[in-house]
């Protein structure tokens, strides 16, 4: 569009036409669009478990469907059974004591990071966002109205971000600081000690935190899940929470997140969510209360088959000459360094950036992966290990086929 292109003639708004699609999601529609014409791709694209969801959660949800006061219209929030749940569940798995007027119940995750955005930000306030980042959260922030300002880490520190590092980006517009831990799309996860002392940096300076803790159950090894608001009592007020089913329980399509935070502002997220969507669908949210009131046996076998994945995709792939694949720690996702791949040659072609090496490697071995710039750190790829042992091995050998042959 020219400067000169008066608001009548723009077709599109410009806050609207300024949002990307999302690349994840982008990318796992190309490959199942070309798994559909015949081709035998393998997608290590999209963060989504294998795994059918429990069959206790979908018998839950086949009686609802089944009744009738399901069929009609319930409270924007979310079903009060479900709100009472998830604080029982909350307390259960965080250690962090809630009352269900507190909670919003959102079509899924992502509705509730852009409502908890835009219930706390004003045109021009800053948010830290630590990258690499998931996709869709510098989009949501801007859609509120926010800027996000990016701190970056890298391989040399698990990708974690330091207390000095957050405190270097801060200026007076710094209204909020992101924190996610199990993180997407890297997998590191912070020391209770670590995020005890971003915590503690939050409230010294009347910071809010948004922390999203969707992969709070997949954790690995030695490390632990830490709730910020649980371990920072101080933080509480300022402190807003996502989590959702998705993840934990292999739902990512019954679309039901939430968010936990203050009253207020969980009543103004809740206003919003009246006119854009009214309630979350009813049959997802009964489904949502089976998982959240039954047992982790379900998460349990699934981190399991994780946990071996993990080891598996990154010892394959440190075995590439040029890539480097820190130790994921959470979530299911391996986060490999290949800078040093980058204009090489491999099959005529010498990829400048991720971007053009993703595409390459899905181009020459039928493997779809993310490039680190949909993340916002060039230079690296995403690969999610939620994805069958059979198609992992084969997937990360015709990467291994076909970076083998990179010269210089």
């Amino acid at each position: 569009m020219s400067a000169a292109t008066s608001p009548s003639e723009r077709r599109v708004s410009a806050r609207i036409g300024a949002i990307s699609e999302s690349a994840t999601l982008a990318v796992d529609a190309k490959a199942k669009a070309l798994k559909a014409a015949g081709r035998p791709v393998i997608g290590f694209g999209a963060g989504e478990p294998d795994f059918p969801t429990p069959d206790y959660i979908v018998d839950a949800a086949v009686e609802a469907c089944r009744n009738p006061k399901y069929h009609r219209y319930t409270p924007a929030g979310g079903l009060p059974e479900l709100k009472a749940a998830i604080a029982e569940k909350t307390l259960r798995d965080s250690g962090y004591e809630v009352d269900a007027s507190q909670i919003l119940v959102t079509n899924g995750g992502k509705q509730a990071i852009y409502e908890a955005f835009a219930a706390i930000l004003d045109p021009g306030d800053e948010v830290i966002v630590p990258a690499p980042y998931w996709t869709t959260y510098p989009e949501s922030i801007r859609l509120a109205g926010g800027v996000p300002v990016e701190v970056v880490a890298d391989e040399t520190t698990g990708y974690r971000v330091s207390v000095e590092q957050l405190e270097a980006a801060r200026t007076e517009k710094t209204k909020v600081v992101l924190f996610v831990s199990p993180s997407n799309p890297t997998g590191a996860v912070y020391s209770e000690a670590e995020a005890e002392a971003i915590g503690r940096w939050a409230v010294e300076h009347g910071l809010w935190v948004l922390t999203d803790e969707i992969y709070e159950h997949l954790v690995y090894g030695d490390a632990t899940f830490t709730s910020l608001p649980a371990i920072v009592p101080e933080l509480r007020d300022k402190c807003i929470v996502v989590n959702g089913v998705a993840k934990t329980y292999a739902m990512t399509g019954w679309r039901v997140g939430w968010i936990i935070g203050p009253k207020d502002v969980v009543k103004a997220a809740t206003n919003l969510q009246s006119h854009a969507t009214s309630n979350v669908s009813n049959v997802a949210q009964v489904a949502a209360l089976a998982a959240v009131s039954g047992p982790l046996d379900a998460v349990a076998e699934m981190r399991t088959a994780f946990d071996r994945r993990r080891n598996l995709i990154v010892r394959m792939l440190n075995e590439i000459d040029g890539v480097f694949c820190p130790e994921p720690e959470g979530a299911f996702y391996a986060y490999p360094a290949v800078k040093d791949l980058l204009g090489k040659e491999i099959r005529g072609k010498r990829p400048a950036t991720t971007v053009e090496l993703a595409a390459l490697i899905l181009d020459e071995a039928e493997v779809a992966v993310v490039p680190g710039e949909a993340f916002g750190t060039p230079g690296y790829l995403r690969l999610s290990y939620a994805l069958g042992d059979n198609d992992l091995i084969e997937g990360v050998s015709r990467i291994q086929k076909l970076l083998g042959e990179a010269k210089a």
